[in-house]
Order: structure tokens, then sequence, then C-alpha cells
């Protein structure tokens, strides 16, 4: 399982397809936004924790397609479906791998970029907790959606119209932390129904995608 974990770990930097993409996208939406309504300091604070969200969200996104088709293409996915590990055990470890290559170094990122956008000095810890705690179910959706169009050709657009609904609660909840961080108010509420959200995306997804990888390997 370890040895799996650190093979998926290796694949997405060399692949090109790990932190680097997902932090220079990151990056580029962060600088854009103030070019696009101004630098208004009130107007970029306000609207700070929807565009860092969006931002991640969208970071995460580019990546997903490689979670499955290098193994698709290479046989080794028809391997870990007859594999003695189970094949569910197997599909959160390449969500596993996804997130540490691409949602913690956002986490890690997040701060640097919210100081750009003028994100209030309250905010920044809850900006990084919320990631934190949201960004795992952003991979486990992710993991299910490219288990759905693996093997399909030009599957990515598909997988974006699948994802992206789904990763509307995340984003909801998500930025809501920081915004009611920023303004002194209570947050456990919407942190815990971020939780909740990752917690069941790990819990019942990697069945669901593994599922979709017997039919599509058939």
């Amino acid at each position: 399982m370890i040895a799996l974990l650190v093979r998926d770990l290796r694949l997405a930097t060399r692949a090109g397809g790990g932190f680097g993409l997902g932090l220079a996208f990151f990056l580029i939406v962060t600088v854009l936004v103030p070019f696009g309504v101004g630098p208004e300091g009130g107007t970029l604070a306000r609207i700070a924790p929807g565009i860092l969200w969006v931002g991640a969200l969208l970071a995460c996104l580019l990546s997903l397609d490689r979670i499955f088709a290098l193994d698709y293409e290479d046989g080794t996915l028809d391997l870990l479906a007859t594999a003695p590990v189970p094949l569910e055990a197997a599909v959160a470890l390449k969500a596993v791998a996804h997130w540490l290559t691409t949602g913690l170094p956002l986490v890690v990122a997040a701060p640097v970029l919210g100081v750009l956008l003028q994100l209030p000095g309250p905010a920044y810890g809850w900006l990084v907790a919320s990631l934190a705690v949201g960004t795992p179910a952003l991979s486990a959706i992710g993991a299910f959606g490219a288990a759905l169009t693996v093997g399909l050709k030009r599957g990515g657009l598909l997988l974006s119209l699948i994802v992206l609904p789904l990763y509307i609660p995340s984003l909801i909840f998500g930025a809501e932390v920081v915004i009611r961080g920023a303004d002194g108010r209570a947050v456990e509420t919407a942190l815990l129904l971020l939780a909740a959200i990752s917690v069941g995306a790990f819990a019942l997804l990697p069945f669901a995608a593994a599922a979709a990888l017997r039919v599509n390997l058939r």
C-alpha cells in the first residue's frame, strides 16, 4: 500500500500534473483578479474568500484526468483490479496522492496569495483551516469522476461537467468559513459541515469509483 502511494506521488510530479501546474494556475487566477475588478482594497477584501476558494477548486480540477489515465494506458489498472489489495483501497490511495501533490501545496500557498487580494488579517488562519479540511473532498470527488471517464477520448470536458456540480457544497461552506472568520463570527457550523463532506466523500466515493472502474475495464 505504501509502495503504491509512493509510486503515485512520483508519477504525479514526473508527469507534470502535480503541484507545479496547480500552483501556477492558482497564482495566475489570484494575480488576474485585481486587474479585472480593480485595485480597490475594500472590493478585493470582500471577494477574496470566494476567489481563493474558486482558484483552489479549479487548480485541483486541472490534474484530475491524470489520476487513472496513466495506469489505464500502461495496463497497471488491470493489475490493480486483480491484485490482492482491494480496488477501493487503491482508489482511496490515489485520491490521497492527488491531495498531497495538488491540495496540500494549495493550502500552503493560499496565505501568501491572500496578501495579493488584501484578505483581512483574521481570515488567514481560517483560510488555511478551510482548505485543509475541504480540499480532501475535492480529490475524492475528482477520483470518482476520473473513474467514470477513464478510457474516454477527450474525457476532460465530461469529467469537468460531472465533478463541478459536486464541488459546489465544498465551495459554499469553504468560502463561508473564511468570510465568517474575517468578520469575527462563529465558524464552527460551516467548518463541521465542510469536514463532514470530506469524511463522507472518502468513506463512500472510493467504492463508487471502484465499481465504475470495474465496469470500464470489462
